[in-house]
């Protein structure tokens, strides 16, 4: 009976995949044919080098950014939905394009902050294999399907060429992931009772002055640790028409993401506790700017943003289900929920995680032979 009772399990498991696969493919037809269009196209162009770091670049600009806009913008557009679309796209393109510029002076034509100088990264690609540019396809599939997967691993791994150089990044990112979860706990559990009574009513004037300045604060120091993601895909000095491409690109990617709203990984923020109320977001990017620039100031070495945003905001959940009822039955619930939001976006994380290091361990033969030695 029980192994009966198990079969009927997986199978109605099986028939829930099958037909979520098949509601995606039926709902998604245009967005499949566009995937399809553009994978022909990465075929067609790894054969030419110039032509493949510039697709590259464009694909994992969009993906990356409106895969990540969850962590830096998300809560920015969440509580600013009643405002319109292009003064929200003027003022974090226009700071995007001041911080790169910064970088780009400072650091020789480098516009990663040092971030692709580190052993691993620091030579650009001399010629693609299909795999490479298929990494932000798969990102932007991934994001489709509402995934908050690190574009860090995903992006830098399939052209890291050192084993150790991708423990280092998540080794930090996974220290990042722990140190937001635990700080997220111990902010919220410390502000939730005055949160609680302070969060009534509208919001004043004044706090959605702080919520664009911390916003735009977040949004700088991540364009700190993650422009590298899609910048791997070009040289690591770009001269000054390769620094216009790249940054007017991004700049009007910016606005296509801002006037759809986020697009459909959107839905991870708003699923959130009161992330839509403009004093939360404020609290949410503040402790989240202090974390990033805090890693910034460690080492130069790359890391996951993705990791410390599903942390800080697992760890915020879990803070206000504890504080927020003391009926223990209503406790328990808030806490179930809180315990699967946040596995819900671990996996998801996990997910990205395991197909980069497939793609890394298939294009990389100095990381095979790397890992070949440690093992035998």
């Amino acid at each position: 009976m029980a192994k009966l009772k198990d079969q009927n399990i997986n199978q109605d498991s099986l028939s829930k995949a099958a037909y979520a696969l098949f509601d995606f493919t039926k709902k998604e037809k245009s967005f499949l044919l566009i995937i399809c269009i553009i994978v022909s196209l990465a075929g067609v162009l790894t054969e030419y080098t110039y032509l493949s770091m510039w697709f590259g670049f464009a694909l994992a600009a969009y993906s990356a950014i409106a895969n990540d806009s969850i962590q830096t913008i998300g809560t920015f557009i969440a509580s600013n939905q009643n405002r319109k679309w292009y003064y929200l796209w003027l003022f974090m393109g226009l700071i995007f394009v001041a911080t790169v510029t910064y970088s780009w002076f400072v650091f020789d034509g480098d516009v990663s902050y040092q971030r692709l100088q580190v052993p691993g990264l620091d030579k650009a690609p001399e010629g693609f294999v299909f795999l490479q540019l298929a990494a932000p396809i798969v990102l932007l599939v991934m994001t489709r399907l509402r995934m908050p997967v690190s574009t860090t691993f995903l992006l830098l791994n399939v052209f890291t060429y050192k084993a150790g150089t991708i423990v280092d990044v998540m080794t930090k990112s996974l220290l990042g992931y722990f140190l937001a979860f635990t700080i997220a706990i111990v902010v919220w559990f410390m502000l939730e009772r005055f949160v609680k009574s302070y969060l009534k009513g509208e919001a004043k004037p004044y706090w959605y002055i702080l919520q664009w300045f911390t916003s735009g604060t977040l949004w700088a120091v991540w364009i700190m640790q993650d422009a590298a993601n899609i910048a791997v895909f070009l040289p690591r000095q770009l001269n000054v028409w390769e620094f216009v491409a790249y940054a007017g690109f991004v700049f009007c990617g910016l606005g296509f993401l801002f006037y759809l709203k986020g697009d459909r990984i959107q839905g991870i923020v708003n699923e959130k506790t009161k992330v839509t109320d403009v004093r939360a977001a404020t609290i949410v990017d503040f402790v989240y700017a202090i974390i990033l620039f805090y890693f910034k100031m460690l080492s130069n070495i790359p890391m996951s943003t993705t990791w410390v945003f599903i942390g800080l905001l697992g760890g915020r959940e879990l803070a206000i289900a504890m504080s927020k009822s003391k009926k223990l039955t209503k406790k328990k619930a808030r806490l179930v929920r809180a315990y699967r939001l946040a596995k819900n976006d671990v996996v998801k994380a996990l997910i990205g995680l395991l197909v980069s290091l497939i793609l890394a361990l298939i294009i990389n033969e100095g990381v095979r032979k790397e890992i070949f030695d440690l093992l035998f």
